[in-house]
């Protein structure tokens, strides 16, 4: 089973191909995915410090890349990404520093 360490909190164990956002919401960690893991919102991003990610999907790309104002080529979204070996991120927006409710459970 892969481990996801989350920066600084805790490590834990999640299936291998969970979607990294329920694997995080499962175990605590309340990271924002405002539309629900579809790729959209990119509430749900994450900093990639160890471990191998699968490639991007053509959602997550266009998602991160739509303001070119913002600069997000460091992140990753986490409801794209099927965990199958062990990870070590930063979360970057989390529900309780934003005084949001996390929005709605992604779909496995």
């Amino acid at each position: 089973m892969p481990q996801i360490t989350v920066e600084g909190e805790k490590s834990f164990e999640v299936d291998a191909g969970t979607r990294l956002v329920l694997g995080l919401e499962d175990n605590g960690i309340d990271v924002l995915h405002r539309c629900g893991g579809i790729a959209r919102c990119t509430t749900c991003r994450v900093e990639i410090l160890a471990g191998e990610a699968p490639p991007a999907s053509e959602g997550e790309t266009k998602a991160l890349t739509k303001d070119p104002d913002d600069d997000l080529s460091a992140y990753r979204l986490s409801c794209q990404i099927k965990v199958e070996s062990d990870l070590t991120v930063r979360v970057a927006k989390r529900a309780h520093v934003e005084g949001m409710n996390p929005g709605p459970r992604p779909r496995p």
